[in-house]
């Protein structure tokens, strides 16, 4: 489904990628896991077109997007919830969610994903009518997950869902993320700090260190690593 071949980009004036290759099935989880800094951000910007890429190519279902416009992957089904929740704080939760079904694919299905969504995350549900602004952290979250589920996504971006959240509320939404994959049977790219999280919910894992890729593997290989269990999940 997706291939990104030795791409290099920059952001805010630095090479944040450095010739960094990875692939994604159709279906399948991976997690993007490293430093801060490394680049993993970036990545995932550079996928959906909001960086571009210096050099290399971006695959996705064998149409070259290199350079294609962000509004246009997106068509395509490339789905990036970026790291800070970004909702539009004056609008109401539903309305929020309604903007979400903008690709024209998903807005003959917009109330049966809505429904979808508010099963997901009932707290939403009593918030319908809530301005998006006035939500917790965790509840603004769970609204930017559902905005983009709302657009019927082929490839969801999750981009360090856990950042800033609580332990309790982060494991809320790393079950959602469990659920999504059970129910919508997307492919799913994640970034995320909490290294065992990440490691426990994927099929594969990259390691994305300085802008280049160290490792991949499957899950089990990855935890069983000496190297990953000292430097990312605080073990051996």
């Amino acid at each position: 489904m997706l291939k990104v071949k030795e791409i290099t980009s920059q952001y805010s004036g630095m090479t944040a990628l450095q010739g960094a290759s990875i692939n994604l099935e159709d279906g399948e989880f991976v997690s993007i896991i490293g430093p801060n800094g490394a680049g993993k951000s970036t990545l995932l910007k550079a996928i959906s077109g909001t960086v571009k890429c210096t050099s290399g190519e971006i695959y996705f279902k064998d149409i070259n997007i290199t350079q294609m416009d962000a509004h246009k992957r997106t068509r395509l089904g490339i789905i990036h919830i970026p790291e800070g929740r970004r909702v539009f704080p004056s609008l109401t939760v539903t309305q929020n969610l309604e903007l979400g079904a903008y690709r024209s694919e998903a807005r003959p299905f917009l109330r049966e994903n809505l429904e979808l969504v508010l099963n997901l995350f009932p707290v939403l549900r009593e918030r319908h009518n809530q301005f998006a602004g006035t939500l917790s952290g965790g509840e603004q979250q769970m609204l930017a997950i559902g905005r983009g589920l709302m657009a019927i996504p082929c490839l969801l971006m999750l981009d360090e869902p856990s950042l800033g959240l609580s332990p309790l509320l982060a494991d809320s939404i790393f079950e959602a993320i469990k659920e999504i994959r059970e129910k919508l049977k997307c492919s799913i790219l994640l970034v995320e700090q909490r290294a065992a999280e990440a490691l426990e919910l994927c099929d594969r894992a990259y390691i994305l260190e300085s802008g280049r890729i160290s490792i991949s593997s499957d899950r089990e290989t990855l935890m069983g690593n000496p190297m990953v269990q000292k430097a990312y999940l605080g073990t051996a």
